[in-house]
């Protein structure tokens, strides 16, 4: 089974910067593309950010210019470094992971981690 552990989340003030990690059970060399989704009660689970195995990157709109992630894969890490938040960046993010198996494209989740973005 594997298992996608995010950390990192928190309260921080608008304009303020964090950085979330999301922690692989096995070797992300396995997933061809890693991300991050967040979603709001009420509201579609919106993409944030993906990176591929080979390090190719793609921002959402409403992120681009503030946002970065990267991946370790010495660590099996992900992470997503979050500068000048917004309240409305509000939200749970999560982990997602992606691979191939034969035929058939798997994609994980993780729980998930809370980002509240207020003065």
């Amino acid at each position: 089974q594997v298992q996608l552990v995010e950390s990192g989340g928190g309260l921080v003030q608008p304009g303020g910067s964090l950085t979330l990690s999301c922690a692989a059970s096995g070797s992300i060399l396995s997933f061809y593309t890693m991300g991050w989704y967040r979603q709001t009660p009420g509201k579609q689970r919106e993409l944030v950010a993906t990176i591929t195995s080979g390090g190719s990157t793609n921002f959402a709109d409403l992120v681009k210019g503030r946002f970065t992630i990267s991946r370790s894969n010495a660590k099996n890490t992900v992470y997503l470094q979050m500068n000048s938040l917004e309240p409305e960046d509000t939200a749970v993010y999560h982990c997602s992971a992606r691979r191939r198996i034969l035929a058939n494209t798997q994609n994980y989740w993780g729980q998930g981690t809370q980002v509240i973005v207020s003065s």
